[in-house]
Formats: structure tokens, sequence, C-alpha cells
């Protein structure tokens, strides 16, 4: 069975001695960050322990969306979709971008109600969404055969490529004079008087005064190195492809399982269905997700010891004249549930019948790095001046990852915010290891 697919990009460059910005982490985030702050003009250098775009930021479903978000991300998600057309015209590349609305579909009344709900309170911030009657739903879920009780559809919401995205934005940063060092990772800072003063990579130091960490499941532990108390745990989520030769929608959510076209075939998973891998890290915070977990208690299941042997929620301390935890795990690509995917495939070929021949050309699994309250940290630490945080997307990070990296340009030159930074800081997790009070 075929992994999770990347377009892969040869990039040539040479570790730069200096940079105004150096990113870690060459996710979706951390692309668009070093994309926006090139544009600006400055010299930029982004980092990655192995290839762009190969962990979540490829792994997800690629929905581009404003439905049902948290009231404090929802801002983020609006200018998100435009700025997905903003990085398509600049870097002259096909994102895979299309605003070709997302259809939710349910029988259940209070979960109809919920979004009816959420479109009514959308509508006063702008955002168009519209309920479905039952014949409507029904009628827009034709391809399932079912009758529906209602539903709703968000037309100016979409998808884009994960196999594309990230790689195809680091060669427009490229072009821009921007460095993207593939298989180099970030071990360390350089401190001077307690603030950053260059990254230290296994390739040698790049001088700067800023660093961005949009390095997804990894960001914890890289902040544990300094002090910063950083609550991320990680769930293990699965899903696979199928081959073109059904006609499925573009884009639609429905209880038993979700549908999004991907190339000329469509990737399937079961929303919210992962499991939960016990790491240290994870016992450490496990009071702050607690209430989490138990919230989505129905969907997540007990997981084995692949998150230990990744190595991506370690506790350890490491030593930058040495390889650390990153270089010897380049690429988190967790064993797949192979329960999960039988489920998943079943639920589809039910749902779907014109499924039922067609074959399955691609399974994965990748880790969703989530906060406690699910909504990503984007800031500087008050611990380290000068490094800014970018993570805990909470399986969100690629629809608005644009916006997110937009937002890190903003703050790094002091211009004014493309949204409210403050829902997003990470002071909100309180206390740093040592005890320290952080503010905003």
């Amino acid at each position: 069975m075929m992994p999770a697919p990347l377009l892969h990009v040869d990039i040539p460059a040479n570790l730069p001695s200096q940079a105004d910005v150096v990113v870690i982490g060459a996710g979706i985030v951390g692309t668009s960050a070093a994309f926006f702050l090139a544009e600006r003009g400055l010299k930029v250098a982004l980092v990655e322990k192995g290839r762009v775009g190969a962990e979540q930021s490829s792994r997800n479903w690629g929905w581009c969306r404003q439905q049902n978000r948290d009231a404090r991300e929802l801002p983020m998600s609006t200018k998100s979709l435009a700025l997905w057309e903003h990085l398509s015209a600049a870097t002259g590349q096909d994102l895979g971008f299309r605003r070709c609305g997302l259809l939710y579909l349910s029988n259940d009344q209070a979960e109809i109600e919920g979004w009816a709900n959420w479109c009514r309170f959308a509508r006063d911030l702008g955002v168009i969404s519209h309920p479905l009657t039952a014949e409507e739903a029904s009628a827009r879920g034709a391809a399932t055969g079912k009758t529906w009780k209602g539903g709703v559809f968000s037309p100016s919401d979409g998808i884009a490529d994960p196999e594309r995205a990230a790689p195809l934005i680091a060669r427009g940063l490229a072009e821009r004079g921007g460095a993207v060092l593939q298989y180099c990772a970030a071990r360390g800072l350089e401190l001077e008087g307690g603030r950053v003063a260059g990254v230290i990579t296994e390739r040698g130091t790049i001088r700067t005064r800023v660093a961005v960490l949009a390095a997804g499941a990894w960001a914890s532990s890289f902040c544990r190195q300094y002090g910063v108390r950083f609550p991320q745990a990680s769930i293990r989520s699965s899903i696979l492809s199928v081959a073109e030769g059904a006609a499925l929608p573009d884009a639609l959510h429905t209880a038993e399982v979700s549908v999004t076209r991907r190339g000329r075939g469509h990737t399937l998973a079961i929303s919210g269905r992962a499991r939960v891998d016990v790491t240290p890290q994870q016992m450490r915070f496990a009071t702050s997700f607690l209430p989490m977990f138990f919230k989505r208690r129905r969907s997540l299941a007990p997981g084995g010891l692949e998150g230990l042997r990744s190595g991506h929620e370690s506790l350890a301390r490491w030593a930058l004249d040495r390889p650390t935890p990153m270089e010897a795990r380049r690429i988190l690509d967790p064993k797949v549930d192979r329960v999960q995917i039988a489920e998943t495939l079943r639920r589809a070929r039910a749902l779907f019948p014109g499924l039922a021949d067609v074959p399955v050309t691609a399974s994965w699994a990748g880790y969703i790095d989530s906060t406690p309250d699910g909504v990503p940290a984007i800031g500087e630490t008050a611990e380290v001046p000068g490094l800014i945080l970018a993570a805990g997307f909470s399986g969100h990070g690629f629809g608005i990852g644009p916006g997110a990296g937009h937002l890190i340009a903003d703050l790094v030159t002091d211009a004014r915010p493309i949204v409210d930074p403050v829902p997003y800081h990470p002071a909100r997790f309180a206390r740093s290891a040592w005890g320290k009070v952080a503010e905003f």
C-alpha cells in the first residue's frame, strides 16, 4: 500500500551564515510564514529535518473551511481563503485550491440545529453558510442514495491539495531568494542575554534575531529545552484514498464518513476517529488534556507504543553537538490503524455503492498536534524573546496555514496584524516549566 502522496521539490541551497528570520519546520504554516516574510523583503531561511510538507501537512483532508470554526479561529479562516488565492497567484502554481463549497449532511436533529445556530452566528460576521431542509439536503446528497433530515452548505469554502501546497510554496520562497534547507534539522537555539541570537542546525549555525518554531508535533519537546511550557498532545489518525471511478462529491461530511477529492481520486476518513498513543509528554500534560479527551471519548481509542518509538513527545534534554531525536526520526510516519481503515472503507462503500469496485490506492497515518483548548499557539514566547511559536493547530492547520503564516509575518515585521493575535498567544497556557507566570 502506498503512503500519503507528496510532491518532492529539489531546491539546492547552501546554509546561510545569517538570516533576518529562521523558520523551523516546513509544513504549510512554516512555508507560508517564510513566503510572506520573503515577500516583505526579509532574508529568510527555512529549515526542515526531513522533506517539505512530509508530515501532517500532506496527511490531512485538505479542507479550507470557515464552517463550524471556533469563534477565535473564524477570522483567520476567512482571511486564509483569500490568502490561498493570493499564494496561488503569487507563486504561479496550482496549489489545488478551489472554492467548491463544503457539504454537511446529517440525520441527527441536534447536530442539524447546532449547525444552523452556527450559521446564524457566522452571518453576523459576514460569513454565508446555508442550512439545508430535508429536501435540499437529500438533493445535494443524491450520490449517497439516502434521504437526509438536513445539513448545511458553505459555498465559499473549499479544498486545496495537501500533496502539492507546501512544496510549491517552498519553491516560490526559493524563487524570492529564501533558503530552503531540507534534511537539515534545527537542533536548538543560540542565546545571547537570554534572547535568540541564532539557530543551531546539524549543518552549522545561522545567526538570526528571530526564530519561528513551526515544528508541528515536535514543537513542545523543542520548547522544553528552553523552559517554555507548551502543553501539546498528539493523536494518531488514519486515512485512505481510492482511485477515480465513482461519482463522489468534492467535499462531504457525514457522521459515517467524510469524502474529499484529491487529485483524480478521493480520500476517505471518519471525522474525529483516532488513537491516543502513550508518550512521556502526554503523561506530563495529562491533567490539561483530560477534559478534551473525555469529551471525545467516543471517537478516541487507546493506542500503543507507536508514540514512544516515534520520539516526538519526549521529555529528554538533548545536546546540540550531536544528533537529536529529530535526526533519528526525519519524518513522522506512524503505523496505520488497519482496523480504522477497514471500518472507514466499509462505511464508505455502504454510503456510496458506486465505491464497491473502486480500488484503494493508499493509506497512511499522521500525528495531529493539539492544544488543550483546540486553538493554536501563535506568538512570541515570554521566556525566550525572539522565539515565535506557531504550533498546536489541532487538525485545523492546513486550511488556516496561510492566515497563520501572514500573522507571523505581521508579528515579525511589527505590521498591523491581519487578525487579533491575542486569542492565539501562547501565554494563555500560563506557567513555564520554572513556575514563572507568562504575560501578554
